[in-house]
């Protein structure tokens, strides 16, 4: 029996474990990753306030001893590990989607900032990052002469 353009419907069904298999080569099994440095984790955001940068980090179930944050003029590197929760004897998932172990993520910063008035919290699962921008990078007023 043939189906849309011509195909045979077991050709279908043999096409699309063809595509399906080429996909999981292509982004790997989901499911069971674990994270790695190419990950998006932590999401945040990065705001400008004019004078500084802002970063805002979402972390929950990560342990501040556990957290580094490391900054350059024109860089912010984030690095921490998140430990598995292991569900208790006979208990089995029904979803995973928090994953667990080490990250490290660098974040490329828009302008030169001053590494040394670098400023970070850890509340609540959250970290807030304040980068205040180096002072070569800063609008200043020009005088009109006249």
């Amino acid at each position: 029996m043939f189906g849309p353009r011509g195909f045979r419907s077991r050709d279908i069904f043999e096409e699309m474990n063809r595509l399906n298999r080429q996909m999981n080569r292509l982004f790997g099994d989901l499911e069971n990753r674990t994270p790695s440095s190419s990950d998006v984790f932590p999401p945040l955001n990065i705001y400008d306030d004019g004078e500084s940068f802002f970063i805002r980090a979402e972390m929950p179930g990560i342990d501040p001893d556990k957290l580094e944050v490391h900054a350059t003029t024109e860089a912010l590197t984030i690095k921490g590990e998140r430990p598995p929760v292991e569900p208790r004897e006979g208990v089995s998932y029904h979803r995973k989607e928090r994953d667990h172990g080490r990250f490290n993520r660098s974040i490329a910063l828009p302008q030169a900032v001053n590494p040394e008035k670098i400023i970070a919290n850890y509340k609540l699962g959250v970290l807030d990052v304040m980068l205040p921008r180096a002072e070569e990078t800063k609008p200043r007023r020009v005088k009109i002469q006249g």
